[in-house]
C-alpha cells in the first residue's frame, strides 16, 4: 500500500482539529489594559470553544507562572478541565503551568509563532471586549478593571 502524502497544508489540519474537538477545547490568553495613571494591567481569561463563554478571568499587574497555576486551580477546581487547552508561546507560561495543565488531565496545545488566527475564539473575545468596553472606559486600578470585566462578561452575549 502506498502511504498518503504527509503534508496536506498545516492550516487544514489545525482547522480540522478545532472543528472536530470543539466541545473539548478551551483557550487561555492575556491582553493588556493601560490605566489612568499610565500603568499596565494584564487580563487573563479562559474561554470555552463550544459556547464561547468565559470560564474564568482575573486581572493582575505582575503575571507570573505561579499566579497562572493558581488561576488554573480556580478555573477548574473539581477535575472539570477540558481535554485541550490552547495557549500561545508567551514566556509567562513557564514549566509550572504545563505541569499544572498535565495534573488536570488536559493537554496543552501551543499555537505557532505569530499566528493569532489559531486562537481565533480568544482573539475575537479580546477584540469585542476592547471595542465594546475598553474603548469607552479608562480603568482606574485592578479592582475597577475587574469589576468592569465582570459586568461585561455577565452582559455581553457570545459572538459567533
Amino acid at each position: 500500500m502506498r502511504r498518503a502524502p504527509r503534508d496536506p497544508a498545516p492550516a487544514k489540519r489545525w482547522l480540522a482539529f478545532l472543528r472536530n474537538h470543539r466541545e473539548a477545547i478551551a483557550a487561555m490568553d492575556f491582553f493588556t489594559v493601560p490605566t489612568i495613571t499610565f500603568g499596565m494591567l494584564y487580563c487573563f481569561f479562559i474561554i470555552s470553544h463550544d459556547r464561547r463563554r468565559i470560564l474564568h478571568f482575573n486581572v493582575t499587574g505582575h503575571p507570573t507562572s505561579h499566579w497562572l497555576v493558581q488561576q488554573l486551580r480556580e478555573a477548574f477546581p473539581y477535575d472539570l478541565a477540558p481535554r485541550y487547552l490552547i495557549l500561545d508561546r508567551d514566556r509567562k507560561y513557564g514549566l509550572e503551568v504545563f505541569a499544572a495543565i498535565q495534573s488536570l488531565q488536559s493537554s496543552a496545545v501551543r499555537t505557532s509563532f505569530q499566528s493569532p488566527w489559531q486562537n481565533g475564539v480568544a482573539e475575537c473575545w479580546v477584540e469585542s471586549c476592547r471595542h465594546d468596553l475598553l474603548d469607552h472606559v479608562i480603568a482606574l486600578n485592578e479592582a475597577h478593571l475587574k469589576r468592569l470585566l465582570s459586568d461585561f462578561v455577565d452582559y455581553a452575549p457570545a459572538r459567533r
